[in-house]
């Protein structure tokens, strides 16, 4: 990227150097400009100006938005502006109008401190703004240079020397600002994906320097990334060959096709649209399907095959921020869990659409879910993962064993791994639970067996259960295999082999 700002007195050498840049000839200084020349691109289109006061000068006239006014009506400091800067381009994209009035309560969400336009000079040129109740002729004549000689032509060499410290002040304190800035996008995107508070305090403290760095990657939107990786086949592939999972589904939604006959379904993630061309196989008058990333365009190809196009509407975006072409929707069905089943943190967007746009009667898909512990034992799972490293084609590399425990694996385990009582330790009503249910801190016990040489490590999985009302009550110790033995419609995700009882193998940890 091209720099925005001059260089301090400790990147550029001495104040002779300094002095030398200020009395450059006429060429000296085209060719500083050309340098430094900035793209700054237009609020409302494609349009790019090579300085900030130019550009919202054209917004203005073209457009009838003046960013200045609102900054000053507002009392806007630079993270307020840089909301505001980020509440207009995310209008833009999204196809939508700016509010009328732009208020305080526009610029209230901290997300807005997230670039919408990645490295947007605007940003980096709120320094060439005048100030509030100064106009835009200060700045200009500052700009032109004007006021820079004196009467006979001479360069006005102490005058432009003042005017070159005050610049690098400055510059320091917009630098300042902006280091500032980049920290709290940091915050705002770990406060978004859940990064633990006390391991933010236990650490050791940062430099400005490693602040800055670590600030700079945080300002890359990590949301694009998870959505990206959806992008292609091979993931979308393995989940639909997951036939436990994928016939759970499809049981209970053609099991209970007189719960879905004539109604609205909202399909959150909908991937490639295949839970809702069940569900629009059993007979419901609508589904909308919803995705944030590219997959859906080979999703709305599938719906078209397979002749659902009129019951089934694609939508894009993320479901927190795309507008519904409905008010209410009588089911949500989604498939939204992740390793150890909170992993993925995918389930707070279930609980918003849940909250936004289901009937108080309307039912989710599925209903519940519970996670289990319990105490392992697998000395040929140590041999192969842990002792294995001692002895590599000769070599001792225990080294490499450092940290082999501060991860969870995500492995198949045999049953007779299991060496005590497994235990239930969280159960989630997915009608009621909140968001602030998914931390939380749990107790257990078990018991190990007589036979037991030596405990290795815990077992983590889950059963989710798909009920068919808001009435229906799972126990909390209720497993998979025991709900579906209630009756010929229940159906629950449980694994191909759990580790309980009479069982052989769990398949997902």
């Amino acid at each position: 990227m091209t720099e925005a700002f001059p260089r301090s007195d400790s990147e550029s050498g001495s104040s002779s150097d300094n002095e030398d840049h200020w009395l450059n000839k006429p060429g000296d200084e085209d060719e500083d400009d050309e340098q430094e020349q900035v793209s700054i691109i237009s609020l409302f289109d494609d349009k790019v100006f090579s300085d900030a006061p130019s550009m919202l000068a054209y917004c203005k006239d073209k457009f009838g938005f003046d960013f200045l006014a609102v900054r000053d009506r507002l009392s806007l400091d630079f993270h307020g502006c840089v909301k505001l800067i980020n509440l207009v381009r995310k209008a833009v994209k999204a196809g939508a109008t700016t509010p009328a009035e732009i208020t305080a309560e526009h610029l209230a969400d901290d997300s807005l401190l997230i670039p919408v336009l990645e490295d947007d000079a605007l940003i980096f040129c709120l320094d060439e703004l005048p100030e509030p109740g100064n106009g835009q002729a200060g700045a200009g004549a500052v700009a032109d240079g004007k006021g820079a000689e004196t009467s006979n032509g001479a360069p006005a060499v102490d005058e432009l020397l003042h005017k070159n410290a005050q610049m690098q002040a400055e510059l320091e304190n917009l630098t300042k600002q902006f280091t500032n800035y980049r920290l709290a996008v940091e915050q705002t995107l770990d406060k978004r994906w859940g990064v633990d508070e006390e391991g933010e305090k236990s650490g050791s403290p940062k430099t400005a320097a490693a602040a800055s760095a670590d600030a700079e990657e945080a300002v890359r939107d990590d949301s694009a990334y998870y959505f990206e990786s959806y992008d292609h086949t091979d993931i979308h592939e393995t989940m639909i060959k997951d036939t436990v999972r994928t016939n759970a589904y499809r049981d209970f939604i053609y099991a209970n096709k007189h719960l879905f006959a004539g109604k609205t379904v909202l399909d959150i993630g909908c991937g490639t649209g295949i839970l809702s061309m069940f569900c629009a196989r059993a007979g419901a008058a609508r589904v909308i399907a919803v995705d944030n990333s590219a997959i859906l365009d080979k999703a709305r190809e599938n719906v078209f095959r397979n002749g659902f196009a009129d019951t089934i509407t694609c939508v894009r975006g993320r479901i927190e921020d795309v507008v519904l072409p409905v008010d209410a929707v009588d089911i949500i069905v989604s498939e939204w869990m992740g390793y150890c089943l909170l992993y993925e943190a995918m389930l707070p967007s279930v609980f918003f659409a849940r909250d936004r746009y289901l009937k108080p009667d309307g039912l989710l898909v599925p209903s519940h879910a519970s996670m289990w512990v319990a105490p392992v034992s697998d000395g040929e799972f140590v041999a192969d993962n842990v002792d294995w490293w001692r002895d590599v084609y000769g070599f001792d590399m225990r080294a490499m064993q450092a940290g082999i425990y501060t991860e969870a694996r995500m492995t198949v385990m045999p049953g007779e791994a299991v060496c005590g009582e497994a235990h239930a330790f969280r159960m989630l009503d997915l009608h009621t639970a909140k968001v602030e249910d998914l931390v939380f801190e749990d107790k257990w016990q078990s018991t190990l067996s007589d036979k037991v040489e030596a405990l290795d490590g815990f077992l983590v999985w889950f059963d989710c259960f798909f009920g068919e009302s808001r009435q229906e009550v799972v126990e909390a110790q209720l497993t998979a295999k025991e709900w579906t033995a209630g009756g010929r419609k229940r159906v629950a995700i449980l694994p191909t082999r759990q580790i309980l009882p009479a069982l052989e193998e769990i398949d997902e940890v």
